[in-house]
């Protein structure tokens, strides 16, 4: 007699099952894929509060600041090698920077001068005018949006087929370039940007002050209202008008008055019933 695990007894009688229900043998199924990475947003959807159109001159002043965190890192790995020192978090994240991440934000950079910050090419277009390989296009995003020079926002779009597979599929991402503060205290001091005036430092501390007592003053209704407006402050207002009847030991809620008349609709019908008699 042949012995059968429980594992093959259990598909002999799932084989058997099916061939008595007419079921013959197919293919085995793929696997899914998934369509859309973890983190997708739709495509159209969120580009004009994502980009920002780059100022006179930010594209260049940015790529200068890269190059000059270029060579610092590479100070700083010779100060490795040797064994001198070990870095600090920031020196470290200035060292791991690399020449090939430079030259794909050298292209983002020229894009969004083109283009009015909005920025979405494939790793096959940044491959083909950087002249590197699709694998060191796609290490040196990462390596920048690690360092801080790059935010990524991955993206899908949706596509009209017709029959089974996905309806929706990953397209290229979306950039915006930034300064990391990491990298301030590492370039040259022409580099920097420059530090406020002493008396717009203190203007600000001072303007600050007065409006932090000045909404310290205000209810919460009032608060509601001078911080947000639409139909999400009305609905705050509201709810500041009843904390602050709450508080005050009112008894009579600011929905109940009227939208016409500040006094209550109690007060409202002893004035009426007066004029009667």
């Amino acid at each position: 007699m042949t012995a059968f695990t429980l594992g093959q007894a259990g598909a002999l009688a799932l084989a058997r099952i099916g061939r008595r229900a007419g079921v013959t043998d197919a293919a085995p199924a793929t696997p899914v894929q998934r369509a859309v990475l973890r983190g997708s947003r739709e495509a159209g959807t969120f580009e004009d509060t994502f980009f920002a159109a780059p100022a006179k001159g930010e594209p260049d002043h940015l790529l200068r600041v890269a190059r000059a965190a270029l060579d610092a890192g590479r100070h700083l790995r010779r100060i490795v090698r040797r064994g001198d020192r070990a870095l600090s978090a920031s020196e470290r994240t200035v060292a791991a920077l690399t020449g090939g991440a430079v030259r794909v934000l050298e292209e983002l950079l020229a894009l969004a001068r083109l283009n009015r910050g909005r920025v979405y090419p494939s790793y096959d277009h940044l491959a083909r005018v950087t002249g590197l390989g699709r694998a060191t296009v796609a290490r040196g995003l990462r390596v920048l949006e690690e360092v801080g020079f790059l935010v990524r926002q991955r993206r899908f779009a949706r596509r009209a087929t017709e029959g089974m597979g996905p309806r929706i599929a990953q397209t290229s991402n979306a950039y915006r370039m930034t300064l990391p503060r990491a990298m301030l205290a590492h370039l040259p001091r022409w580099l920097r940007p420059a530090p406020f005036p002493d008396d717009a430092a203190q203007h600000r501390a001072a303007r600050d002050d007065e409006q932090a007592r000045m909404r310290a003053t205000l209810s919460c209704r009032e608060l509601a209202l001078a911080t947000l407006s639409g139909p999400l402050g009305a609905m705050l207002a509201k709810l500041g008008a009843a904390i602050d009847a709450r508080d005050s030991g009112d008894t009579v809620p600011a929905e109940r008055e009227s939208h016409v008349d500040p006094r209550s609709l109690t007060q409202l019908f002893d004035t009426r019933a007066d004029r009667k008699r």
